[in-house]
């Protein structure tokens, strides 16, 4: 079976002087206001495409991180994971940086950072993202 999920931007006037509105249409969530100064110059108030793509790495990492500790026999207790992801004007997004931290009781240190490292390969946003430089830093709580 597969599942398509859906968003829908309206978008009014210049990429310089315009604005949007992201609804997220399989969810029916937002609307969410985007534009091109909260996208250049970053914003606390406004979205942008790359934080929504943050949004959809940290959580597709964090399930994949997930299912490969609960497959080790490791189950987490608890697993938490920041993506940021950063855009460049002029050249585009170039990176996303996972920063994950998890409480997985009797697993050491380096099975962790292997297990983390074969998740952020396996998941599908991060397949997704191939064409960008996409980086880890794991901890143990």
């Amino acid at each position: 079976m597969s599942v398509t999920s859906e968003a829908t931007t309206s978008w009014k006037g210049t990429l310089f002087e315009g604005s949007g509105e992201i609804a997220l249409e399989s969810s029916n969530q937002g609307p969410f206001a985007v534009n091109w100064k909260a996208r250049s110059e970053g914003s606390t108030s406004v979205t942008t495409p790359e934080e929504l793509i943050a949004a959809a790495h940290s959580s597709c990492f964090s399930m994949a991180l997930s299912n490969a500790l609960a497959e080790n026999g490791t189950p987490p207790e608890s697993v938490e994971t920041t993506a940021s992801v950063t855009f460049i004007p002029g050249t585009g997004i170039t990176g996303s940086h996972l920063n994950v931290n998890a409480s997985v009781p009797g697993l050491s240190a380096e099975d962790f950072d292997r297990i983390a490292n074969e998740a952020k390969a396996g998941c599908p946003v991060s397949a997704a993202l191939s064409g960008i430089e996409i980086t880890l830093e794991a901890t143990l709580a």
